[in-house]
């Protein structure tokens, strides 16, 4: 759209209908490409026009809210399967939530984006061969593979979604660095409506307890159940339409968290070596280890998908350097464990895994850092940082596949 608004900005008309097809979508690329147009006099305008931030939520169109609940109905029927057709629960939730989910929020974006027909057909096969695929798996809940698979699914139709979301644009970086945003502006949003959902469920069954109603078992099974699907259609309606809700809570969250998160890891490592616990002969350790290194990457990546847009700011950019060398080291630490791990008890579909992640994780660090270390030296900007964020990601993608579509027939389902 961005290549529209330059091509177009001397034609208000066009530029209103750009607009009005898609607002937030308009705003953003308008944002991005405002510094090559400004100046002139309508490009002003938009940029005044844009900017004012109105108090009221903006509720989408008709077809809009027509498609939320559409998708929220239909992923509402699908989570209720094991009780329609008696399906075992223990069966079908591990390998399908993630399904019916993701491929809710990707349906969202490809009717939003108005996505070509071999695009749509191609993510259709993405998702139809991975439901086939992943119920078609032996029923061995003491799998490893099965395990392995359906941890590395969401990772597979997360791609999915962040294509549908790239619309016609999948190779521009600063998309994608939007979508990161997204992400995160996503889970915050998402947090907000099972906040008061949950506030909901405990103050209508509280209700219904005074008058001698127990409507727990009902309310869980045909409400909480079919209304979750529901939680990040509804997010991703209200954070696409109405970005200011939390566009200005999530930079917080990361500048807030980004510090106190470097501290805990200087501490945790402290009293690792004090403690004389390791991840060499601990393989549950190991595990939170690995989950720890997963959860300060994502915020570092987000930190730096909010940094790259915005205002410099130096103190933020050391903070998140110094996070990736600390994160560095935890990842290294892992790294060796599992290389330990596998010289005293050879190899298995866990230590394979594992292996790769942080073989993967350790390379996109040094990227990241090195990438940081430059930027703070005034040698390159902080969107540089994020180019190679999201240049990298699609290795991850591979490596998910890898996961979920061949380890399981290498070790013959084991």
């Amino acid at each position: 759209m961005h290549e529209e608004i330059i091509t177009h900005i001397e034609d208000p008309a066009y530029l209103e209908t750009l607009y009005r097809k898609n607002k937030s979508d308009f705003k953003k690329s308008f944002d991005r490409v405002y510094p090559e147009v400004q100046g002139n006099k309508l490009a002003e305008f938009w940029q005044e026009r844009l900017s004012y931030e109105s108090d009221s939520i903006f509720w989408g169109t008709k077809n809009e809210l027509w498609l939320v609940a559409l998708l929220s109905l239909i992923a509402g029927i699908f989570i209720k399967f094991p009780a329609i057709f008696s399906i075992d629960e223990e069966f079908f939730y591990p390998r399908n939530t993630s399904i019916i989910a993701l491929t809710a929020l990707t349906a969202y974006f490809v009717k939003n984006n108005k996505l070509p027909a071999n695009k749509i057909f191609m993510i259709a096969a993405v998702v139809l061969i991975s439901l086939v695929f992943i119920n078609s798996l032996p029923n061995n809940p003491e799998s490893n593979t099965l395990i392995l698979a359906c941890i590395h699914l969401p990772l597979v139709l997360w791609g999915m979604f962040g294509f549908s979301f790239l619309g016609n644009e999948p190779r521009n970086y600063l998309k994608r660095l939007e979508f990161l945003r997204f992400n995160g502006d996503l889970a915050v949003m998402s947090g907000l409506l099972l906040i008061a959902g949950g506030l909901m469920t405990g103050i209508t069954l509280g209700l219904f307890e005074l008058i001698g109603l127990k409507i727990e078992e009902f309310y869980f099974q045909y409400i909480v159940i079919f209304g979750l699907p529901m939680v990040p259609v509804v997010a991703a309606f209200l954070t696409q339409n109405n970005p200011q809700l939390v566009n200005k809570v999530s930079p917080v969250i990361a500048k807030l968290f980004s510090p106190l998160v470097l501290v805990m890891l200087v501490v945790y490592l402290s009293a690792i070596v004090i403690s004389g616990k390791d991840p060499y002969n601990d393989r549950e350790f190991l595990l939170i280890f690995n989950l720890l290194l997963i959860g300060v990457m994502a915020l570092i990546f987000f930190s730096v998908a909010e940094s790259a847009n915005r205002n410099k700011n130096q103190f933020g950019t050391w903070i998140l350097l110094f996070l990736a060398v600390v994160t560095t080291v935890v990842n290294l630490i892992a790294l060796s464990a599992i290389i330990y791990r596998i010289s005293e008890w050879g190899i298995s579909p866990n230590r394979i895994a594992v292996l790769g992640a942080n073989a993967l994780m350790l390379i996109h660090l040094l990227i990241v850092a090195k990438n940081l270390t430059k930027t703070v030296l005034h040698k390159s900007e902080i969107s540089t940082v994020g180019k190679s964020i999201v240049q990298y990601i699609p290795i991850y993608m591979v490596w998910a596949i890898l996961m979920v579509f061949i380890l399981p027939l290498i070790f013959g389902f084991q």
